[in-house]
């Protein structure tokens, strides 16, 4: 697994449109490598941000979008078009902006879809997907070049949070009951999955991330602080703004 790293930027807005040119350079280069690219989303503030500032990016037609598979690291278990959706954040932002095929678009199951409302079904619908993806015979996961994290304030990446059962969950995709977020019904990739991509990109903004960031790099336990127990398989990049990097150690900082 791979070493952290981590890139500073000056404030929320110069964040946004750094990751969106790394994310247009890593989908350029997995298409010049292997003719395809694979990203895994992510929701919030700063990840709606970086999908806007995607969309206004003159390079992003260098793309070939119809390329690219889109996949979810997690979900709110709500119905299809609900504002909360991830889904629905991101298809706002950018996806319904440029021209990917339908067929390479992979949103975490609703509760109106047909998985039904039951989220371990919903979970279960998803790692077919998955492993329909997936080189037969080879992995349960297809290749993902760059999956995509915010962080909580409590440490929390994608749906898997602090001492929750997920933790136990060795599945690729697992339900959450009880979320300490609202809304209280999920579903997740589970770190053994999120730990297989490429590269895993952690993003955070504003000094209420500071502290759970400065624990996940000082090294702090992966049930307690989820966030900690991310890594890519080639490269795990923090990417924050200077709020966000308060209680980072000079010395690990790429200021920017």
């Amino acid at each position: 697994m791979s070493e952290a790293s981590v890139a500073v930027h000056a404030d929320a807005d110069l964040l946004a449109q750094a990751v969106a040119a790394r994310l247009v350079v890593k989908l350029l280069d997995a298409q010049a490598e292997r003719g395809q690219a694979a990203v895994v989303l992510t929701g919030g503030r700063i990840a709606a941000a970086v999908y806007r500032a995607v969309a206004a990016l003159p390079a992003r037609d260098a793309v070939d979008w119809s390329r690219v598979d889109v996949w979810w690291g997690d979900e709110r278990f709500l119905p299809a078009g609900d504002p909360e959706r991830n889904e629905t954040q991101a298809r706002a932002a950018l996806l319904d902006a440029v021209p990917l095929d339908p067929a390479r678009v992979h949103p975490m199951p609703a509760s109106d879809g047909p998985a039904g409302a039951d989220p371990e079904a919903g979970a279960a619908a998803y790692a077919q997907e998955l492993a329909r993806a997936a080189r037969p015979g080879h992995a349960t996961l297809p290749h993902f070049d760059v999956l995509m994290l915010g962080v909580g304030e409590d440490g929390h990446v994608a749906s898997v949070f602090p001492e929750h059962p997920v933790h136990h969950d060795n599945r690729p995709v697992s339900a959450v009951r009880g979320s300490p977020k609202p809304p209280p019904l999920r579903t997740t990739l589970t770190l053994p999955a999120i730990n297989t991509a490429e590269e895993v990109w952690l993003v955070a903004s504003g000094a209420d991330k500071a502290r759970a960031v400065g624990m996940a790099l000082a090294g702090a336990g992966p049930v307690q602080l989820p966030a900690a127990g991310v890594q890519g398989v080639t490269r795990t990049l923090w990417l924050l703004d200077r709020a966000a990097a308060a209680d980072v150690p000079p010395r690990s900082r790429s200021l920017r």
